[in-house]
């Protein structure tokens, strides 16, 4: 976790200290929440960057790879339920980002994992008896177009003891979507840390939300000055990153 208020001082006094203007509450909380976007994004795109360009070390603190999937696992959540069930139908939790591997049966000890196909795959293994999907060997489908559900199980007949309620699902949340809260006294915004929701990044993210939040809030009180100063400080953190 990530201090929202350190993070919020910190904005304030580097675009004061460079006479850049005045970033609101209510800017900073939505460049906070877009910035928390880009860095967390950037983790899967990262980790397939360095698999395909470098090796990995033997030293775990300082693998680059181990390093992104020591951020990416405060988001992985193992053995969930589906948000509402229907026959043979589900829908995902909210916050899913990504989906990661779903698995059937009444317990760990006989779940079988279920294999996603395509919507065109599904309509050949229907037609055939040798594929046809089974209760040991089950297939799910991903339902983008449908307001009700957001996956579909087959086959699609299930007995007393196997339904969608024994479906469970591996996935990567989104973050929670943070906020610098406040009260205003005397016509000034001070923080309330009772409401005041934090960054739900790895703590050594704090750096880069400061830098991402100062090259967003240079677009939006159009200042090039406060862009390229947030520029100058991650183009820093990118060469030491690769050292």
């Amino acid at each position: 976790m990530v201090n929202i208020d350190t993070v919020y001082q910190r904005v304030l006094a580097l675009a004061n200290k460079e006479q850049r203007g005045y970033l609101t509450p209510q800017e900073f909380n939505l460049h906070a929440n877009q910035a928390q976007m880009n860095i967390f994004e950037q983790y899967f795109y990262d980790i397939h960057q360095f698999q395909s360009t470098q090796k990995g070390n033997d030293n775990s603190y300082s693998d680059m790879i181990s390093i992104l999937e020591e951020k990416i696992s405060l988001f992985e959540l193992y053995g969930q339920d589906l948000a509402s069930n229907t026959s043979n139908k589900g829908k995902l939790p909210s916050d899913v980002y990504r989906l990661g591997q779903v698995q059937f049966g009444n317990s760990f000890a006989d779940s079988v994992v279920v294999e996603r196909v395509t919507t065109n795959e599904i309509n050949l293994l229907l037609n055939s008896n040798l594929t046809t999907p089974t209760l040991s060997r089950p297939v799910y489908v991903r339902a983008a177009n449908s307001a009700t559900y957001d996956i579909e199980l087959y086959p699609t007949t299930f007995s007393a003891s196997n339904r969608m309620d024994n479906v469970s699902i591996n996935y990567i949340k989104k973050p929670t979507k943070c906020e610098w809260a406040y009260v205003v006294v005397n016509e000034k915004a001070l923080f309330n840390a009772n409401n005041a929701v934090h960054f739900e990044l790895h703590p050594s993210e704090e750096e880069s939300l400061v830098i991402n939040i100062l090259e967003l809030a240079g677009i939006t009180i159009n200042k090039v000055g406060l862009a390229q100063t947030a520029a100058n400080m991650d183009q820093k953190n990118i060469q030491q990153e690769k050292q």
